[in-house]
């Protein structure tokens, strides 16, 4: 193999994304050990609160391979932890297998880690290699590392839209632009955010359940933005018992009766609506946050700068008129054929 170092930290970002939708708010994170260019242990960090990457790795190394530790390179997508909250911290597990080798992908900017996991096994003797690809490595860890340094959730913005850039028709009914492929992948997404979001707009219009119903795994929390004070309970956000946010502003009449499963949060006076969202969503440890409409919510989210990643779907069809998708202020860092669908990326600002 060309250079082993990258080879086997892409195993380790395989392995992480598939705790995708499980850890938040902590990481994803895949380990690899190899001895002598083989694989003698795997494993990734599979739920919150649950053993680590590097631990699972440790575990699911074979009785007759154990001895080969000593001797071995840990491969791991995130510096390894040094603090001790659910878990105990991994650099303790690397000094006591007595690892001699570490690379790892980029850094954890966790307070109490933040580059100390790595001072901690370089003092103890480990040799330790950063930065192997690191650019794929910090797009992966992202989401971490923007809930904890902008003490917000990271934010996805998703729209799809035609062919000529009509988002919704004129009349602000529900119109289905892409393929089943396409629509399975949101979901897909929907599994792997903490939360997902529209505005009364879109509730009313839609009436969605915003859960996932398409892919295996969980369904996101739901937050519902009303400024105006004109949904019915009828919707099916209200009263199918799936847990929903509800943010308002204090100059609404008061709702009566909410169902239990909805918590409302009343807008401070004087508070900007989307960063009050945001700070209750971080403080409610939800990591990640994924806006699906409407035009004027998304068009606020990106007007106030406040996203970090746009997955755009275009479908092949071109309708004669309508209301125009919202614009984004860079060009895509991605894009792919999902069936006759184009699915693009865009990145708000560079990885860090």
């Amino acid at each position: 193999m060309e250079n082993p170092d990258e080879h086997f930290m892409q195993r380790c970002f395989d392995l992480a994304c598939l705790g995708a939708g499980a850890t938040s708010p902590n990481p994803v994170v895949g380990a690899v050990i190899v001895h002598q260019n083989r694989i003698i242990g795997e494993g990734y960090h599979m739920a919150y609160g649950k053993a680590h990457a590097e631990v699972n790795a440790v575990r699911s190394i074979r009785a007759e391979d154990r001895h080969l530790l000593k001797q071995a390179t840990l491969y791991v997508s995130l510096e390894p932890c040094n603090i001790h909250r659910n878990t105990p911290p991994c650099t303790l597990l690397i000094l006591e297998e007595s690892i001699p080798r570490v690379v790892v992908s980029t850094v954890d900017h966790t307070p109490g880690v933040d580059g100390s996991g790595l001072a901690r096994l370089r003092a103890a003797g480990v040799e330790v290699t950063v930065g192997v690809l690191e650019k794929e490595g910090q797009r992966l860890s992202q989401a971490r590392n923007t809930f904890i340094t902008r003490h917000r959730p990271y934010i996805l913005l998703k729209y799809a839209q035609s062919a000529n850039g009509i988002f919704a028709p004129e009349d602000n009914r529900q119109l289905w632009l892409t393929n089943p492929y396409s629509k399975r992948l949101v979901h897909k997404w929907r599994s792997e955010a903490s939360a997902i979001l529209v505005g009364a707009n879109t509730a009313i219009a839609d009436n969605p359940r915003l859960n996932n119903r398409l892919y295996y795994g969980k369904s996101p929390v739901r937050v519902i933005l009303d400024l105006k004070g004109n949904l019915p309970y009828s919707l099916n956000v209200f009263s199918d018992g799936a847990p929903t946010l509800l943010f308002r502003t204090n100059d609404l009449p008061q709702l009566l009766d909410l169902p239990e499963s909805v918590r409302c949060y009343i807008i401070p006076d004087g508070e900007e609506p989307l960063r009050y969202l945001l700070q209750q969503l971080h403080e409610l440890q939800l990591s990640t946050l994924m806006v699906e409409g409407g035009i004027q919510t998304l068009q606020q989210f990106i007007t106030l700068e406040l996203w970090d990643e746009t997955r755009v779907l275009t479908a092949p069809k071109y309708l004669a008129s309508g209301r125009t998708a919202p614009a984004l202020p860079v060009p895509p860092s991605f894009s792919e054929q999902i069936g006759d669908d184009r699915l693009e990326l865009f990145y708000r600002s560079t990885i860090r």
